[in-house]
This record gives structure tokens, sequence and C-alpha cells, in this order.
């Protein structure tokens, strides 16, 4: 005799609800909420799809030094299961929305403790090459994606090649900036970079000193710097006139950005970009 068994169909239904509901649940993605484009970008290198990333400084128009946080800004850390900002004073609004109560369990990321940059340090620490490759391992730990990680560090290889590159042919050049945006990739490529009390003073939107200011002037006048590099975020009566000054003096000028432009597809492009523009510069200035 054979015996069917049947399930009521109320019950199949809850069952299955239940089985689609925990499967959605398994599957939905992280949401990682970075400070700024540059760092999204490398999370979204590091997680792929498993995750929604969002960038809250993104936009290349904007001066980063005069952004004002909103309510959409604040709903999306409150969600965040992984937050990322630079720290050492540079982003000090997320720091304030990190106080407020968010996700249980949420990852913080302060990029500027991966390398033990301290406060008081030039806080665009991005610029630093060994910056990114940091950020990108310890996502790789928290994604458990070690091969990521790897990947990244691996793209990296074509713009360490391009700094050595420069840094054989141009170490101790001299040269100066509007602000210490570029001042660690500087360093990097080995050149001597001139009135930086000067470009420390615009940063904080303070009105540098005579003596700096006429110290810069001399600096362009003189032919002493090859180069200046300036903020094309950012614009004031100040950073103009060098600039002008600079162009009357045949010093090459190169812009250099705080956040990651819309036509770089990653930071590798990003900073090839920049070095890029320092090689035209010294070409020209033949």
């Amino acid at each position: 005799m054979r015996y069917q068994y049947f399930i009521p169909m109320n019950y199949l239904a809850i069952a299955l609800a239940c089985l689609f509901a925990g499967a959605g649940l398994h599957a939905q993605p992280l949401n990682i909420v970075a400070a700024e484009n540059f760092y999204g970008g490398v999370a979204r290198q590091i997680a792929g799809n498993s995750a929604n990333i969002t960038s809250i400084l993104s936009n290349p128009n904007q001066d980063p030094h005069e952004f004002q946080t909103d309510a959409t800004t604040a709903k999306a850390v409150e969600a965040a299961d992984i937050v990322i900002y630079s720290g050492i004073g540079y982003d000090e609004w997320m720091q304030k929305l990190l106080g407020l109560e968010g996700k249980p369990g949420r990852t913080v990321v302060c990029v500027a403790d991966l390398i033990g940059a301290k406060s008081g340090d030039n806080p665009h620490i991005w610029y630093a090459p060994r910056t990114m490759p940091a950020l990108a391992a310890k996502l790789g730990e928290i994604l458990n994606a070690p091969e990521k990680a790897a990947a990244f560090d691996k793209s990296m290889a074509v713009v360490r090649a391009e700094i050595a590159k420069i840094k054989i042919a141009r170490a101790g050049t001299p040269v100066t900036a509007t602000e210490p945006v570029f001042g660690y990739m500087a360093d990097a490529l080995g050149f001597k970079m001139l009135n930086y009390s000067f470009q420390v003073a615009v940063m904080n939107d303070t009105e540098p000193s005579f003596k700096d200011t006429s110290a810069y002037e001399k600096s362009l006048t003189s032919g002493a710097v090859k180069i200046l590099f300036y903020n094309s975020q950012v614009s004031d009566p100040v950073t103009k006139r060098m600039q002008i000054i600079a162009k009357d003096h045949q010093v090459p000028i190169v812009g250099v950005t705080e956040t990651q432009p819309p036509e770089c597809e990653s930071y590798a492009d990003w900073m090839l970009s920049e070095l890029n523009g320092v090689e035209k510069a010294f070409a020209e200035a033949r």
C-alpha cells in the first residue's frame, strides 16, 4: 500500500517564504561609506559587487574645505557596515557623524592610522604611494578578499615605475605649490618643495604672512622653482596671483585635484594622470 503525504498549502507557503527570506538576507550586500571618492574607488576594487559603495566627497568642482554634511550624509553613515575616512583633521565632519549612533558591529577604518600619520602631518595622505596599498590590504582582510588586495597592489606597479622614472631624472628639482595637496608625491619624486608655510596658511584659509608671500613671489620671479603645483579645486585671489606671476616668468603650472576626477577609472589611473602632467611640464620647460 502506498502512502501519500500532503503538505498543507499554507505551511508550504510559509516554508518557502522563510527560505527565500533567509537567502535574501545572506546575499544582501554590505554598505560601505567612504568620506572621499578615492577611498571609495579602492573599496570598489576590493569588494566588487558584494557591496554598495557610497562616496561622500566626489564632485571634482567642489572645494572639500567648504563641505557641509546634511541629513542624507548622516543617514548613509548611520546605515553603513563599513566606514572609511582619512583622519588627522582632513574630514572632521566624518568623525562628528561617527559620534552618532550607527549600525551595530559597524567597522570604521581611519586611513591615517594605517600608515602611522599623526595630527599636524600634511593631511593629504592619499598622495603618499604607500597609503592606498595599505588601505587595500586592510579591506582585503576585513572582506576576506586577499586576492583582490594583491591585485590592487599589482595595479600600482605602473605607478611605482613612473615615480621611479621621474625620480631618477629629476630628483632634487626645486618646486613649489599653492597648497600641500601634492606634497607626499613630490617627496616620493625626490623634489625639493619650497614655501611650505605659505601652503599651510592657504590650506587653513588664513592669510599668508608678508614674509612668506614675498619669499613665494621671489621663488617664482627668480626662476628658483621649476614647477608650480596648484589645487584646481580651490580658487582665491592669492593663489590666482601666484599663478599669474608663474606664467609671466615661464614657470610651468601643474593643476592637481583633491578628489579623483570622474574621467579616471581607478586610483592608479588618477596618479598616472597627475604624473603625466609633471612629465609634460618638464618637457614644455625645455
